[in-house]
């Protein structure tokens, strides 16, 4: 270990002398200074300077010089307010495979495959990825590489009749819905389930934050439920819709009131199939009318503020994003996934998953730094964005 200790003293000592001492005054200046000059410097030029020495190449690595160039990048782990969400990986590498976002650059992979035709959902977990097949959710560990699974799941966790139509992780709980019309609740690190009565029909979603569980139902209602264990099962608060609720988003203000109705004039059968918030006040959506839209019910609940187009006229089953300017969705055809840059009205670029023999629509997404994961009908698709 003193061994080690004194080789990393050494290699610190000599990537410090080899700092130019002479030459250009550029070279003199206290590092404050360099690094004032150098943010002005765009990802290029950033990386061209780089190559002009070792000492260089160490000093333009520096997190401060990409914080700049990652938060106008996509999907480089930065919110629109500027918040970090990977402080443990280098800005610089994130912007590296930020750029294979852009160009579309991937690998494409098959992580599992089932026999028979399923409506897959999943929710991703630190190093681990849950999945409904038929009544059952299944929980993963992913390898180190994060493009492949261990095989032999982690855990099972049973208890509806009927398919799970979708399911949420909150609070080391496991809460799902089901086609049975119940919603069961399950510990994740111990054989705790509970499953109860929900609705007279299937029920489509469900959310949980702060305690509180909404589901919503074909039966045209949405109820509020307690997490608490010794109030499980008792319905707080029904909300009669006009229609089968498709989707449903707990707020992050917690308000546990219909505030409003979104949007107007909407064709016949312009369902919403996907919902999610990125903050108290702003949200995504889209559905069958082939449109995603994005609202601020600071500005108008009528109207959205932006809104992009499947140019294809396919029904979006599902969407993620990033948290600040890329934006995934998936088609009702051929398995195809979109990647959007928010900040332009066309479409970055298209991964058709499946042939025509096997056209299926993309059930469900999930997407970090580095990966984009799709559950299709048959199969769950990886694309590697790290390793194309």
């Amino acid at each position: 270990m003193a061994a080690e200790a004194g080789e990393e003293e050494e290699e610190a000592a000599r990537e410090s002398a080899a700092r130019p001492a002479a030459g250009p005054a550029l070279w003199r200046l206290p590092e404050e200074l360099l690094l004032l000059i150098c943010s002005y410097l765009d990802m290029r030029a950033l990386g061209r300077l780089a190559q002009v020495c070792r000492w260089l190449r160490r000093f333009t690595s520096c997190d401060l010089l990409w914080r700049r160039i990652a938060r106008a990048s996509l999907n480089s782990g930065f919110t629109r307010l500027g918040t970090d969400l990977m402080t443990t990986v280098p800005v610089k590498e994130r912007v590296k495979v930020s750029q294979n976002w852009r160009l579309g650059r991937c690998r494409e992979a098959i992580l599992l495959k089932w026999r028979c035709s399923q409506m897959p959902w999943m929710q991703l977990e630190d190093d681990s990825l849950y999945i409904s097949q038929a009544n059952f959710i299944l929980a993963y560990q992913f390898r180190p590489d994060g493009a492949s699974l261990n095989r032999r799941p982690l855990g099972v966790f049973a208890g509806h009749d009927e398919d799970v139509c979708h399911f949420v992780l909150a609070n080391s709980h496991i809460i799902s819905a089901g086609g049975d019309g119940k919603i069961g609740v399950h510990k994740i690190h111990s054989t705790f389930t509970v499953k109860y009565s929900a609705h007279e029909q299937e029920v489509n979603c469900v959310d949980c934050k702060g305690g509180i569980i909404v589901s919503g139902s074909r039966d045209r209602t949405a109820k509020v439920w307690p997490l608490a264990s010794g109030r499980l099962g008792q319905c707080l608060h029904t909300i009669q819709t006009e229609d089968r609720v498709w989707s449903i988003a707990i707020s992050p203000l917690l308000s546990g009131q219909l505030m409003t109705h979104l949007g107007s004039d909407f064709p016949p059968g312009a369902g919403v199939l996907d919902v999610m918030y990125e903050s108290p006040f702003t949200l995504l959506s889209c559905g069958y009318d082939t449109y995603v839209r994005y609202w601020d019910l600071r500005t108008s609940v009528r109207k959205c503020v932006m809104e992009w187009e499947e140019p294809h006229d396919s029904t979006l089953y599902c969407l993620q994003t990033d948290g600040n300017h890329l934006l995934a969705t998936g088609s009702s055809y051929y398995g195809v996934v979109r990647l959007w840059d928010r900040r332009q009205r066309a479409c970055l670029h298209a991964f058709p998953l499946t042939s025509t023999p096997l056209s299926s629509p993309v059930y469900c997404l999930r997407l970090t730094t580095k990966h984009l994961y799709a559950a299709l009908s048959y199969n769950l698709h990886v694309l590697d964005f790290q390793n194309p």
